[in-house]
């Protein structure tokens, strides 16, 4: 069994304070599931107060939490969104643009001029190619500290 570097990357992206992505080392599935869900399996809240569509994750959840099969990816706190952000800004080989991008992220509200910068300086593409490969290089880096199986970005259809 190979996991996906791109499956692992797509999870970790949905990675945040009300979300977690888990994944069974056994056969390769990926899961994410709310801090709502987890904590319905933690404390065997009754299924019937909840929609019907939530059941089956919060069942998966309680599934999680009992088997040693599953491990949560990276978090947030593991990827470090904004170290990301200052290794982009000091990236730019222009030192005029690194140092205007660098001076964007000081400070409270950083994410939001950050973007408001990049749309401002047409660089949202080069962000988001630089960050998807920070993500990949995160989880490669987790599933080989996991021992687990994957294909690389370049040689996944």
């Amino acid at each position: 069994m190979k996991v996906k570097v791109r499956d692992v990357v797509d999870a970790m992206d949905m990675v945040g304070d009300e979300m977690s992505a888990y994944l069974n080392k056994r056969t390769g599935e990926l899961i994410t599931l709310t801090t709502e869900e987890l904590s319905a399996a933690e404390e065997e809240e009754d299924l019937d107060d909840y929609p019907e569509w939530q059941r089956e994750s919060i069942v998966k959840a309680g599934e999680i939490m009992g088997s040693q099969d599953w491990i949560e990816l990276p978090s947030k706190y593991d990827i470090h969104e904004y170290a990301i952000m200052e290794e982009f800004c000091r990236s730019v080989a222009d030192a005029e643009l690194s140092d205007r991008l660098l001076n964007t992220i000081r400070g409270s509200g950083a994410f939001g001029r950050f973007r408001g910068a990049l749309e401002a300086l047409d660089m949202r593409q080069e962000w988001y190619d630089f960050r998807a490969g920070e993500f990949e290089k995160i989880a490669c880096a987790w599933l080989q500290e996991n021992e687990i199986a994957y294909t690389a970005l370049s040689s996944e259809q």
